[in-house]
């Protein structure tokens, strides 16, 4: 078995691939539009759909917004360095709402962003071996 990607509902889709690829440096992967039943969806992510788990981005042509259930936490991705990823973020005009830093309790360095459409994403580092 593999996990082949996660789904987000957005309400702006170029104003979303825009930030997932040129904030946290992902890339489109490929996108169709369904006329039909309204709606586009886009795969994004950091490889092929081969080697690594897509996000699927969907915009229904008819919504402009969703309301952020509260079941859903957030998407992770690992970083070389949490701290420079927040400095390039922010530099790119992505939202740090967390900045990079300690756990409350633990070690592990972190720090969270949100997505135009409020969708939080945690930045974390390699893991240690310790």
């Amino acid at each position: 078995m593999k996990l082949l990607h996660t789904m987000l509902r957005v309400g702006n889709l170029q104003h979303s691939i825009s930030f997932y690829c040129d904030v946290l440096g992902m890339r489109l992967l490929r996108q169709s539009d369904y006329p039909g039943g309204r709606f586009t969806l886009a795969f994004l992510g950091y490889a092929d759909e081969t080697e690594c788990t897509a996000l699927e981005l969907t915009h229904n042509w008819d919504t402009d917004s969703y309301e952020m259930g509260t079941g859903f936490g957030h998407l992770a991705i690992q970083v070389p360095d949490v701290y420079q990823a927040c400095e390039d973020i922010s530099a790119k005009g992505g939202e740090v709402v967390r900045p990079a830093g300690p756990m409350k309790h633990g070690s592990t360095v972190l720090a969270f962003v949100k997505d135009p459409d409020g969708y939080m994403i945690e930045l974390l580092g390699p893991k240690s071996n310790d």
